[in-house]
């Protein structure tokens, strides 16, 4: 696919995001509930100090992938670094380059926002992710993660 911006999200495209997180959890094969979503991420995304921050890939106003990440604290380090919270893409682009072009940018992002590493999770069926992830360098700890609402 020719050109294909990546960029911030804009605050007109909530809608569009909330619907890249549904297709994301269908692929994850968990429960996602889009109510509230669009006005809840434009708060926390455009707020005057966010914590929240999206890459998107788009083209001809048409979301084709996001990333969403933080910036944390870790005690075991002793420093910040970069939460990469979502990472999806549409199949059409995928095996296009354009999941590393978005690692790469999350780089340069963790390097300016003085942060040291960056850490991230993906299901264990996603092969395909965890073979993506370790070509670009990535190291995996055998964890649990675990939820408690």
């Amino acid at each position: 696919m020719n050109n294909i911006n990546l960029r911030y999200v804009k605050p007109n495209e909530m809608d569009q995001l909330v619907d890249l997180c549904e297709a994301h959890a269908i692929f994850e094969r968990a429960e996602f509930i889009k109510e509230g979503k669009s006005k809840k991420l434009l708060n926390d995304l455009f707020s005057k100090s966010p914590e929240l921050f999206c890459l998107v890939l788009e083209s001809k106003n048409e979301l084709l992938g996001y990333m969403s990440f933080m910036k944390q604290y870790s005690t075991w380090h002793a420093s910040n670094y970069i939460y990469m919270d979502c990472l999806f893409l549409k199949d059409k682009i995928r095996g296009k380059g354009f999941g590393e072009k978005l690692m790469k940018k999350l780089q340069e992002e963790c390097k300016s926002l003085n942060c040291d590493f960056i850490q991230w999770q993906t299901p264990d069926f996603n092969k395909r992710a965890i073979k993506f992830y370790k070509r670009m360098g990535g190291i995996s700890l055998n964890k649990k993660r675990f939820f408690l609402y």
